[in-house]
Formats: structure tokens, C-alpha cells, sequence
């Protein structure tokens, strides 16, 4: 579960987040939407401890600097970042060791498949495409079984099959009774996965609403009501 409150953030003078308070159930997918500099990323990058902010965040009822948190935490970026004298496969491993898992080359496997990475598995960081960091990153974060999953804008960059198998992904997460909050611009690629909708502009949270709130009413049409036109 994740709670926000009071969750405000300035640089310098420029408030970039106001106040805002929300939270993720268990077995929940909220997505975070609103126009561009509406607060989105720095919202997110408080949460999983990137910033330092005013206000408290709790990751499974423990502080978000707590350990315990940062265990059940996984986080995939806007922009990903590889070690470049990694491989793929060393990615994933780096990354199940750093969380003190056990490395489970067949989930390795299953995770490389589904995101066509197998044949990919031994070229290093620095010779990979954006798309491809991408989805070595989603399979990092994967592979530690977070209770809680953070996504930033993670279809950027993807082609249409691992869209697909993204959204797949959030869905089976959702079943297994995860936390995951998806913050992106791409309304129409999360309008079959969503339980709840966070509408930000200007640092400020306008409205959280959740689909039985709104009678499943169409989400972009939505967006723009509620955020008065713009669009990212």
C-alpha cells in the first residue's frame, strides 16, 4: 500500500508540488495524470526517495527512507539508465542480488522471453536502444517481486508487442494484490487497466476519482474536463 500526505516539494521559489495527499491500496492501479509540469515526476521521484520533499510517505505502513520500504519498492524510470559494461541478463541479476533475493535464473528466462530480450541477453548496456534499456529495466524491477511498482511512463519507447505485454504485466500485478501507480500522458494506452485516476496541474492535485466513481466514463473525456483542455 501506498499513502501520500501533504506531500509539497519547492525548488527555490518555484513550487513545483502543493500540498497534494493521495493513496494506493493493495490490488489497486492508479495512474497519475496531468498536463506537462503538472507536478507528475517530481511527485514520483519523492516517492521512491529520488527527492527530498515536505510531507509524509509510507510504503507498506513504513516511512519511504525506511529500508523495509525501499525492499518492497521497485521503480522503472521516464529515462532508463544501464551500467554500459553490463549485460542484459547481468541487469536483472545485479538487481535481484542489490534486494537480497535469490537470483532465479527460470523467472530470468520467462521475463527475457516476454519481453524478446533472450536473444538480446548478452549485449551490453551501452549497445542497447532506448526501447530495449527500457524493457531490461521493466525486467529489473520485475524480478524483485515489489509489493509496491512505480512506473514512469514506461510505453515510451516500447513497440507495440511489449505494450502489450506491459499492460498484461500491471494486470496480473493487480491479481496478485500489488500496489502499482503508473504516471504517463499515454490516456489511451491505460484506459483498460486503471482503478484509480490522480489529475494534477500546476503542483496541485485537482481530483482523485475511481472508476465506480465515475461509471466507467471515458477517461481522456474525463481528463479534459477535468484539467480544462490541456493535454501533455
Amino acid at each position: 500500500m501506498l499513502i501520500v500526505s501533504n506531500l509539497s516539494k519547492s525548488y527555490k521559489k518555484f513550487k513545483a508540488v502543493d500540498d497534494i495527499s493521495f493513496s494506493v491500496d493493495q490490488g489497486e492501479v492508479a495512474v497519475l495524470v496531468g498536463p506537462n509540469g503538472a507536478g507528475k515526476s517530481t511527485t514520483i521521484k519523492s516517492i521512491v526517495g529520488i527527492l527530498r520533499f515536505d510531507g509524509h510517505i509510507t510504503i507498506n505502513e513504513y516511512d519511504n527512507k525506511n529500508l523495509e520500504a525501499k525492499k518492497a519498492l521497485a521503480y522503472v524510470p521516464e529515462i532508463p539508465t544501464l551500467f554500459p559494461l553490463l549485460t542484459v541478463r547481468e541487469h536483472i541479476e545485479y538487481m535481484a542480488k542489490a534486494y537480497g533475493k535469490v537470483v532465479n535464473q527460470e523467472k530470468i528466462d520467462e521475463l527475457l522471453e516476454r519481453f524478446d530480450l533472450d536473444d538480446k541477453q548478452d549485449k551490453l548496456g551501452d549497445e542497447l536502444s532506448k526501447g530495449m534499456m527500457q524493457k531490461v529495466s521493466i525486467c529489473a524491477a520485475l524480478i524483485v517481486d515489489p509489493d509496491v511498482l512505480i512506473l514512469d511512463e514506461p510505453m515510451i519507447g516500447l513497440d507495440p508487442k511489449a505494450i502489450k505485454e506491459i499492460k498484461k504485466i500491471v494486470l496480473e500485478l493487480k491479481a496478485l494484490n500489488k500496489t502499482v501507480l503508473i504516471s504517463t500522458h499515454m490516456i489511451d494506452m491505460i484506459k483498460e487497466l486503471w482503478d484509480r485516476v490522480i489529475f494534477m496541474k500546476n503542483g496541485q492535485m485537482l481530483a482523485t476519482v475511481t472508476r465506480e466513481d465515475v461509471n466507467n466514463k471515458d477517461l481522456e473525456e474525463l481528463f479534459f474536463e477535468i484539467t480544462g483542455g490541456e493535454n501533455d
